[in-house]
């Protein structure tokens, strides 16, 4: 199936059911991988962003030739996809949202950004270039620019595709401000903190966890904390805390110190943009 396609569809279905892939663990007792059943299959997809805004209009040029002149001016690698892209509304965007609308940060979203999707008359998909980790914090800043260029033009509502997450204009607007303020002050950590914040969802279930799912866009493995560990709010920010960890201190040290292991039995398939090839950092229970 179409990579973008099976992304798209994704972010409509709200149900997420788990299925055993391939896995692979490192113990956090003695550092070394421990396989389980099947080997680990790596994925032949390299992260990359795949960002959706609604126009209010009929008419694509507004947004597309905005996005065509980001793409010169500082985008490079993204590309408009024009299979698509269309110049009419998509009735499944209402549902669509109402599945990725961060629910995380308070008012990120508002009924008027609910109203502007509702009442949509075109859509613009953006692709992103396949991102090494190392490039994965630059190229989810530039991704927050274009997003900024996009409003500017008229985008009445952007949702990133890659983790199926959509903010609220207002929300979207702190977001680029807080990243133009890490870029201008070269700190990579805050970066890629915002990008993290910007294209990555979660709280989301899978059995016995609550998961983060988008944080290879940035560079990090996913974390799953054991939903009995607190409420939803206090999973999450131990999800956060996770990151910085890793962010800060190194993948090995976090692992040690949190008695975690690193795993690859993921719930998405490996050709899939929410494939995680960084791995999972699971919590213990």
């Amino acid at each position: 199936m179409n990579l973008l396609r099976r992304a798209l569809l994704a972010s409509i279905g709200a149900m997420i059911g788990w299925k055993p892939s391939s896995a692979k663990e490192i113990s956090p007792a003695s550092g070394e991988e421990t396989v389980t059943q099947n080997e680990a299959e790596e994925s032949s997809v390299t992260p990359r962003h795949v960002l959706c805004f609604l126009g209010k209009g009929r008419d694509l040029s507004p947004l597309s030739e905005a996005a065509s002149q980001a793409i010169r001016d500082f985008a490079t690698g993204f590309s408009i996809d024009g299979d698509y892209s269309q110049a009419e509304p998509d009735d499944r965007m209402s549902q669509s949202f109402a599945v990725c609308w961060d629910r995380v940060e308070a008012d990120a979203w508002s009924p008027a950004d609910e109203e502007a999707v509702a009442d949509h008359q075109s859509v613009l998909y953006v692709l992103g270039p396949s991102m090494a980790q190392a490039g994965t914090v630059k190229v989810s800043m530039l991704a927050l620019r274009l997003v900024e260029r996009l409003i500017g033009a008229g985008a009445v509502a952007v949702k990133g595709e890659s983790a199926g997450i959509a903010h609220g204009l207002d929300r979207w607007s702190e977001l680029i401000g807080q990243g133009a303020e890490a870029v201008k002050a070269a700190d990579p950590l805050t970066q890629q903190r915002i990008g993290r914040l910007a294209f990555a969802k979660r709280p989301l279930s899978v059995p016995g966890y609550l998961e983060s799912v988008g944080f290879h866009l940035v560079g990090l493995p996913d974390v799953y904390v054991p939903e009995t560990a607190g409420s939803e709010r206090q999973i999450v920010a131990i999800m956060d805390a996770v990151a910085d960890e890793i962010a800060q201190q190194g993948l090995e040290p976090t692992l040690k110190e949190r008695r975690a292991s690193l795993s690859f039995d993921s719930t998405y398939e490996p050709d899939e943009f929410k494939f995680n090839p960084y791995g999972i950092v699971k919590l213990p229970k």
